[in-house]
């Protein structure tokens, strides 16, 4: 009351409220909102001590605080954008700002909270010193992988029969939530532990509850007295236990990645074998070649050991002088039957070396590929293929048109740097078709390259393992290559991947047959699986409609249930694949990319099911450019018209909350949720549609390493090389650039102990940084200058492990930004016609997450003080 009286009798308040709505206006706020804005200054007057030197603190930091709230532009309800985002900084502490920021005021106000995150902090530092003794031998890697299987098989098999207990075991909702709660508590404290056997508990939690999900919806879920609802519900059930399955396999997939190390060869290189290295092509540039070839010829390995040959099924002149040229074998086909594997297997009768290498015609090995891989053919004379990761140094079009290269890890990540990495253990790795070495014999022995399918590396290694022969797989990356080029592109080598798998699973169905162990089959058959994603994917993105639409009832039950079953099977799937794969894949990601290959596999795979022999072989383009940005509306479209499908849904939705029957409007909200989720997955599949331009011929490499330029007139310069191209570098002098645009220097590189000199021209000088173009070379210098920058030993070493670590609360918003992302596409690029629809979606879309809390900026003007609320 005083407060009120204070503001109604000062002179200068009036004053200072017109002066403020001035100042909305002048930053071109309604008339409303400005209006508003003045009201809620007033009353936040009224009730809080804003002229208090705390509060003052927050207001000065008002854009760090708040980054989402435009403080000059207010809308009607900011007050709730300022109570939720408040809530948020109560809640949650941003933990990586923790060094540059006093914190110690927030974790007093939330007491017990800020005690529990300081001891979940300091969990996995105790746990360590606790388990030094068996850190030290990296946690049973001193043990023989027999051994090792059997202690996994004990302690899984144990916790398993002991969560079999509670899978069928029935509760009511209060029980079932603290059942769930106590697991949830349980994977959240496990989380923090480092180490397997913390990710072993995990997958346990998650069987659990995903076992009793699935238990609950095969007898308890399904309406028998309603054809529609439960041909919907059977139809979902499919999908979910599609879904069930593949978790369930993936699990036993990844649960122990062997993560191999190289083998030292003999000393005497004499007992070194000889290799042979193919590298086949059809139509790609020689240009893209050129570059294979120069680092194969200076891969260490004794020279008169290895033969290297191009195999062009092209036929092409230009090809066969280029070979001449550079005294390396050529080979060409009259004829072109089975493509690639025709094409190998035609080099096989003229090579003699006792291994063969190949690779794609557009990966680059480093020097070190056969010194790092062959040392095991000596050891395991049963192994019969050695395969390590594709990896590329150019972005793919999910990267490429989303910006995240090199942010966040790309759709391959997850199978080369774990997946692959989890076969080994079962000696389930699989040739990938490149980047490999077989040994020669048992290829001869299986006939060569099989040719029945158009994945013929996957089922070349199926019929080695078959045999008795073994198979390794180092995740190191020895090799690199161009990835593809657009999204088109990108479906088109997954279509020919998907439908290749499931012509396996048909013609060769890895889990029957003789000759591979257990272990070896699962293995195959969930690789076989994974590509039959689509059908599933698109049940999962139309199956709220169902209910919204025709009153059909896929879960039969009530929402309650469904949402104490479905969202902790949820969250303990994604708390435990966090766990396992948050360095190859983060959290929701595979949402997104199974929902953009999801159509275009669909069909291909139903017809390999039905007839495997359909279906042509198709050569993936590499090296092509994007000149102008666009929306891909030919592959968009599928999607296009599932996001107005499921905006029917909600409008339904909402008609149905205001007419339909008051008990079913839980569950109506509930179907409009998991409707927004899926407009939020599907505007990302509409997002990376959208084609970045891509006008480099030559793909930039960011690696520091040293080297010097140096002047006609002599003088020297040292720097640090940054990045390079098959075009150019960038240096970073140390000291003051002392050369001029336009000036012709020579680049000095180290290559060992021996050093290069190559012609280049000054294009760019700022500051310290300057900017290099390759001048002509001969064809010695370009050998020299591959095997000094794409070829060398440690150029991509370290580029698996260079992601951050998975935050899924963070992947999570990345997610709906991206969602956003799509549909402020379309609003752009969409027809006059209807632009409007896609204007108006877009502006419900920022509505709503213009309520969504963020995390505070730590870079707007000055540091983040100590929260002032905390001071209180």
């Amino acid at each position: 009351m005083i407060r009120l009286t204070a503001l109604l009798l000062a002179p200068e308040a009036g004053a200072r409220l017109r002066a403020r709505y001035l100042d909305y206006r002048h930053h071109n706020a309604s008339w409303l909102g400005a209006t508003l804005g003045c009201l809620w200054v007033a009353l936040a007057w009224l009730l809080i001590p804003l002229e208090h030197p705390r509060w003052q603190q927050i207001r000065a930091n008002h854009h760090g605080y708040y980054p989402h709230i435009d403080a000059h532009r207010p809308r009607p309800l900011d007050p709730v954008r300022y109570l939720l985002q408040s809530l948020w900084l109560v809640a949650t502490r941003p933990m990586g700002e923790r060094k540059n920021v006093d914190w110690k005021g927030l974790k007093a106000l939330t007491g017990a909270r800020g005690r529990y995150h300081q001891w979940m902090e300091d969990l996995p530092e105790r746990m360590s010193k606790k388990t030094e003794h068996i850190n030290h031998k990296k946690e049973l890697a001193h043990v023989s992988p027999k051994l090792r299987k059997l202690i996994l098989g004990v302690v899984v098999g144990c916790s398993l029969l002991l969560a079999l207990v509670c899978v069928t075991q029935p509760f009511n909702p209060l029980s079932q939530f603290i059942f769930l709660l106590l697991l949830w508590g349980v994977a959240l404290l496990v989380r923090r532990m480092p180490g397997r056997f913390s990710a072993l508990m995990l997958v346990v939690l998650s069987l659990t509850v995903s076992c009793r999900y699935i238990w609950w919806r095969y007898t308890s879920t399904l309406n028998w007295d309603d054809p529609v609802s439960l041909v919907c519900g059977l139809t979902l059930l499919f999908a979910e236990t599609y879904a069930w399955i593949v978790l369930v396999l993936g699990y036993f997939q990844v649960i122990w990645p062997l993560n191999r190390q190289p083998v030292p060869l003999p000393k005497d290189m004499a007992l070194w074998p000889s290799v042979d290295i193919f590298i086949p092509t059809y139509n790609e540039d020689l240009n893209v070649v050129k570059n294979t070839v120069y680092a194969s010829l200076g891969i260490d390995w004794p020279k008169d050991k290895l033969k290297i040959w191009i195999l062009d099924d092209g036929g092409r002149e230009e090809f066969r002088q280029f070979a001449k040229d550079v005294n390396v074998e050529y080979v060409a086909r009259t004829t072109h039957e089975h493509a690639k594997a025709g094409n190998i297997n035609n080099a096989l009768k003229l090579a003699k070396g006792e291994l063969v290498s190949i690779f794609d015609c557009d990966h680059v090995p480093t020097r070190s590929f056969l010194q790092m891989t062959v040392g095991w053919f000596l050891k395991d004379k049963k192994l019969g293929v050695m395969q390590t990761p594709h990896h590329f140094f150019s972005p793919d079009p999910f990267e490429r048109n989303l910006g995240r290269f090199r942010k966040t890890p790309n759709e391959g990540t997850l199978f080369y740097g774990l997946v692959q990495d989890g076969n080994d253990m079962w000696d389930a790795t699989f040739f990938c078709g490149s980047c490999a070495v077989i040994r020669r014999g048992p290829l001869d022995e299986v006939g060569g390259i099989a040719v029945e399918t158009v994945t013929e590396d996957a089922h070349t290694s199926l019929r080695l393992h078959r045999r008795g022969y073994t198979s390794a797989y180092m995740r190191i990356p020895q090799a690199a290559g161009l990835a593809t080029e657009s999204l088109s592109a990108h479906i088109g080598q997954r279509i020919r991947w998907a439908r290749g798998m499931v012509q396996i699973f048909r013609m060769d169905n890895p889990l029957f047959g003789k000759g591979l162990k257990w272990s070896q089959r699962i293995c195959y058959a969930n690789a076989m699986l994974h590509f039959l994603s689509g059908v599933p994917r698109l049940i999962f993105l139309t199956a709220p409609l169902a209910f919204l639409l025709l009153h059909a009832y896929i879960i039969y039950a009530p929402a309650l249930m469904i949402a104490l079953f479905v969202l902790p099977h949820m969250i303990h799937a994604s708390l435990t694949n966090s766990k396992i794969q948050g360095k190859y894949r983060h959290s929701f990601w595979s949402e997104i990319y199974e929902t953009v290959l999801a159509w275009y596999i669909a069909p291909p795979t139903i017809v390999a099911l039905i007839n495997p022999k359909i279906g042509t072989f198709n050569v993936t383009a590499k090296g092509g450019l994007v000149k102008e940005e666009y929306v891909d509306w030919v592959i968009s479209r599928p999607y296009l018209y599932l996001v107005i499908l499921n905006l029917v849904g909600i409008a339904v939705g909402i008609w149905r909350h205001f007419t339909g029957p008051e008990n079913e409007i839980l569950t109506v909200w509930v179907s409009i949720v998991w409707v927004f989720y899926n407009l939020i997955i599907l505007g990302g599949a509409v997002a990376v549609s959208v084609e970045s331009k891509q006008v480099r011929r030559s793909h930039r490499v960011e690696m520091k390493m040293p080297a010097a330029i140096a002047r006609e007139d002599g003088h020297l310069f040292s720097c640090t090389l940054q990045d390079f191209s098959d075009g150019g570098v960038g240096l970073q002098i140390n000291g003051q650039a002392q050369v001029l645009e336009g000036q012709n220097v020579s680049l000095l590189l180290k290559r060992g102990q021996q050093e290069y000199a190559f012609p280049m021209q000054v294009t760019r000088v700022m500051g310290s940084e300057v900017g290099l173009k390759l001048l002509p070379m001969s064809t010695r210098q370009h050998i020299d200058f591959v095997q000094c920058t794409f070829a060398r030993a440690d150029t991509w070493a370290l580029w698996q492990d260079s992601y951050p670590e998975d935050k899924p609360l963070e992947s999570m918003l990345d997610i709906l930004k991206l969602g956003f992302r799509g549909y402020r596409h379309l609003a752009e690029f969409a027809p006059p016609s209807v632009k409007f629809i896609f204007r108006s979606l877009l502006a419900l879309v920022a509505w709503v997450v213009s309520f969504i809390p963020r995390r505070p900026e730590r870079n707007a003007g000055t540091t983040l003080p100590e929260p002032a609320m905390a001071q209180q």
